[in-house]
């Protein structure tokens, strides 16, 4: 390699350092002015992402470990200390519970979310490239899948397939892919007839290609605000479908079938209002979630909307 070559790669090397850096600052600089609704709900986010990671070093028992003693209460309200939260219908560490129903809730919502993206996100994109009979095919396919009541749907597919978890994953995926379908195919028709990719299918690039450097990067910002949407209606999903016993089956933690098991307390409620306990930690930590993350999606759809605050 000549000197003159060597040069230019040094300054290529240098230049996108540079850009890596401003994008950096850019972004503290927005994350500093971000209002604390959208702190609030990165900070929840962390938390909770750090507390299923973890959750193996974090929980003081084991996820199906059964002890003596049943539906013990809180510590603080007459329980044994060393079950914090207590003890559910057969025995199991409720605080320990909790944790694992997070790394196994938010760890399927997660790959459910991915999958139906790269699923429907897939088939938007080459419907708004291809816009002949495929496009036609694929569109009314969908329309037919969303004219179907979702929750329904699902119920009747888990009846059928079983409630193992990767049919789970796959019939929400499918189920969920559809309305990633249909905001992928809108936003990249609008994209599909610019001058750019006119000229990149003009040189005779692949459709892959066109799809991944010219059209993809162009509509990113209200995919990955989708993405923050479609995760919450993912995670209520599958607690919804726990907690009417088809989804994610015991022994395995989750926070819907939690709230199912304590929910049969809550008629005597009215006698004593720590009966309702084993319900709202599970559904609390549910909404808490879910609350948090249309927080940090609010904040991020207004940055890329161009909008400012007056």
């Amino acid at each position: 390699m000549s000197e003159q070559e060597n040069t230019y790669s040094a300054a290529g090397e240098v230049s996108q350092v540079l850009v890596k850096r401003s994008r950096w600052e850019r972004a503290k600089i927005e994350l500093r002015k971000a209002p604390l609704s959208a702190w609030f709900g990165i900070i929840v986010i962390a938390v909770y992402a750090f507390v299923a990671i973890f959750a193996q070093f974090l929980s003081p028992y084991g996820e199906a470990q059964v002890f003596s003693k049943a539906d013990l209460p809180w510590s603080s309200l007459g329980g044994e200390p060393e079950h914090f939260f207590g003890t559910d219908q057969i025995g199991r560490d409720v605080l320990s519970r909790l944790i694992y129903g997070a790394q196994n809730t938010i760890g399927i919502a997660l790959v459910t979310t991915l999958l139906s993206f790269f699923i429907g996100g897939s088939l938007g994109l080459v419907a708004a490239i291809n816009r002949s009979w495929l496009d036609q095919f694929l569109s009314r396919g969908v329309d037919v899948l969303m004219s179907i009541p979702s929750l329904i749907f699902a119920l009747m597919l888990l009846s059928i397939f079983g409630s193992s978890i990767p049919s789970l994953i796959m019939i929400i995926a499918i189920l969920d892919s559809t309305r990633v379908f249909r905001l992928t195919r809108s936003v990249a028709a609008n994209v599909v007839v610019m001058d750019y990719v006119e000229a990149a299918r003009l040189r005779g690039e692949g459709l892959g290609w066109v799809m991944r450097r010219e059209i993809l990067p162009n509509i990113m910002p209200p995919l990955v605000a989708e993405f923050g949407l479609r995760f919450s209606f993912v995670f209520l999903t599958i607690a919804a479908l726990s907690f009417l016993g088809l989804g994610i089956q015991p022994p395995t933690a989750d926070w819907g079938s939690m709230v199912r098991d304590g929910s049969r307390f809550i008629q005597f409620v009215k006698f004593d209002w720590t009966l309702a306990l084993p319900s709202l930690l599970p559904a609390g930590a549910v909404a808490l979630l879910t609350v948090a993350v249309n927080f940090v999606v609010d904040w991020f759809l207004h940055k890329t909307s161009g909008l400012r605050d007056e």
